[in-house]
């Protein structure tokens, strides 16, 4: 069995080795295509990466350590609904957002034109948000609450003790936050920030958009217009580098998050700092500000173009086609999650019993998947599977996975099992070894060890994982868009579709349907959060990355 497992998760990890071939397999023509591709394209490709990437780290750091600091450090009216609201950008897909507020804000939108009408001006009264500028914006309003989330559970009350040290030691309070607060946070901080990068270099949906030359974006063109496999394969290598230096700083500054909090003692004496008057309402503005710009306003303006679409077109509303998406979406999800949820079971279980092998190797391997973008996974999984065809022409292998719900399937467990595994690993850890052992020493064998002991107490994390797998694929666009089935669309695909052919009104119902979806995981951790601060005691807190995601 653990060999089997061993296999599976290697088998999960070909997309990316295949990938990696690409630099093993050099010859006299991919060394012609990679000089032609750094002489024309491939500059540009880095320049806008690099400064999309570094406008986005600057936003996230700024947004989600302030945030976390208002929310952690000072006490004030409202805060615990604030720190519940902060959370709900993750549910808005970086895509989702473009096409709001491009459609809001554009010259000939409702909003400009009623404007320019009042003020009786002809010309526009802002740029064109389709810009990189524009698209830093909106990924740091999708993805400020990575760092948010690890900022927080970094300052907890530790910070609050420390700073209220610093206090009786004549700090003013710039000091105690600049000199005492953020410094404790920086681990979390910078494993938030690379987290945040990954999402923006894997992103598709708004630099495809926007007309953005990034690695991404490449990699689509590369592939399915240019029909280069090769040069695919290098702009997706490069990106996998890129993405693999940001796991390395993610995963070194999570092992610098240990934190201490104990409740009792001088915890009761130390409390966050009491806010009234004008510092009271910037905290408030200050924190509904992205949670408006990120979350609220876009649904609004999302339902707003919907309610117009079914009153003046409600033929032109592909209301029945829309039930056929739904359920595209729904079973691949489905299969998707459940898929993976079984996988990390087992693997979990097997890992959980000790014994060498290269299973825990594998495991580790396995959970590299989560930060490899989707294009890339998708040229991946298609590689291997074009130097099958080229070599066994009837064989039918490749017939398999190319443009089948069976190869779709294959392209999500690569990336999501992570997830899973993640999830279900923490559920684990719940579980003391010694319940396993009095097990034992009463005759129980392994299959009944986990049938009738640890998938009962694993119901929560079993259900979490498959969770996190369905909202993850139901958001997940890139790959989809490559690998799916002739005329099996998913709403993430549709909603793309239609608003790259500029029928926003249209893209409105997918696009909500997959904020709706994207809500679920956001209640989820906000419950285990709260759960978490409700607690006795806890002697470690470690927050992981994978369940903000």
């Amino acid at each position: 069995m653990r060999l089997l497992l061993s296999a599976l998760c290697l088998l999960l990890a070909l997309p990316v080795l295949g990938v990696m071939s690409a630099w093993l397999a050099v010859d006299a023509a991919a060394i012609d295509t990679l000089r032609h591709q750094w002489q024309t394209v491939m500059p540009d490709y880095a320049l806008q990466s690099a400064l999309l990437a570094a406008g986005v780290a600057v936003g996230v750091v700024v947004v989600g350590s302030a945030t976390a600091a208002a929310v952690t450090l000072f006490d004030f009216r409202g805060r615990g609904v604030l720190e519940w609201l902060l959370l709900l950008p993750l549910a808005m897909p970086a895509y989702v957002l473009a096409y709001a507020w491009t459609d809001a804000l554009q010259f000939s939108g409702p909003l400009q034109s009623s404007l320019r009408e009042w003020l009786g001006v002809r010309t526009a009264l802002w740029g064109d948000i389709r810009s990189l500028p524009g698209a830093v914006l909106l990924f740091v309003l999708c993805l400020y609450p990575y760092v948010y989330l690890l900022a927080r559970t970094a300052l907890g009350e530790q910070a609050v003790r420390l700073m209220e040290a610093a206090r009786l030691l004549g700090a003013t309070m710039r000091r105690r936050i600049i000199s005492v607060a953020l410094p404790m946070a920086r681990p979390a901080i910078a494993a938030g920030t690379a987290l945040a990068l990954m999402e923006t270099l894997a992103d598709y949906g708004v630099g495809s958009f926007f007309g953005l030359t990034t690695f991404s974006t490449g990699i689509y063109k590369a592939w399915l217009v240019n029909d280069d496999r090769v040069a695919a394969a290098q702009l997706a290598a490069v990106l996998l580098l890129v993405v693999a230096a940001l796991l390395w700083t993610e995963r070194s500054a999570q092992r610098r998050m240990r934190f201490a909090s104990t409740r009792g003692g001088d915890a009761a004496a130390a409390r966050p700092v009491r806010l009234q008057g004008t510092a009271l309402l910037a905290v408030w503005v200050l924190c509904l500000l992205p949670v408006l710009l990120g979350f609220v306003l876009p649904v609004l303006w999302l339902v707003y173009l919907l309610v117009q679409e079914l009153i003046y077109s409600p033929a032109g509303l592909p209301l029945n086609r829309f039930i056929g998406w739904a359920w595209s979406s729904f079973k691949l999800a489905g299969l998707a999650g459940v898929s993976a949820t079984v996988l990390a079971l087992a693997v979990a279980f097997a890992l959980r019993q000790g014994g060498g092998g290269p299973l825990p190797l594998a495991a580790r391997v396995l959970s590299l998947g989560y930060a490899v973008p989707g294009a890339v996974i998708a040229v991946g999984v298609l590689l291997p599977m074009a130097w099958v065809q080229q070599r066994w022409p009837d064989a039918g292998v490749a017939a398999l996975v190319t443009g089948t719900t069976m190869g779709l399937i294959y392209a999500y467990l690569v990336r999501f099992s992570a997830v899973a595994l993640q999830s279900v690993e923490a559920g684990y850890a719940r579980l003391p070894i010694s319940v396993d052992e009095s097990a034992r020493m009463l005759g129980s064998g392994p299959r009944r060890l986990f049938t009738e002991l640890h998938l009962p107490l694993l119901k929560r994390s079993a259900l979490a994982a498959a969770l996190l797998v369905f909202v993850d694929v139901m958001k997940e666009l890139p790959a989809t868009l490559v690998l799916r089935p002739f005329g099996s669309d998913t709403l993430a695909v549709v909603a793309y579709n239609f608003a790259r052919d500029e029928r926003l009104a249209e893209a409105a119902l997918p696009s909500l349907a997959i904020v709706l979806v994207g809500l679920l995981p956001v209640v989820l951790l906000s419950r285990a959060l709260r759960a978490d601060q409700t607690s006795p005691a806890s002697p470690q807190v470690r927050q992981d990355s994978n369940l903000s995601g």
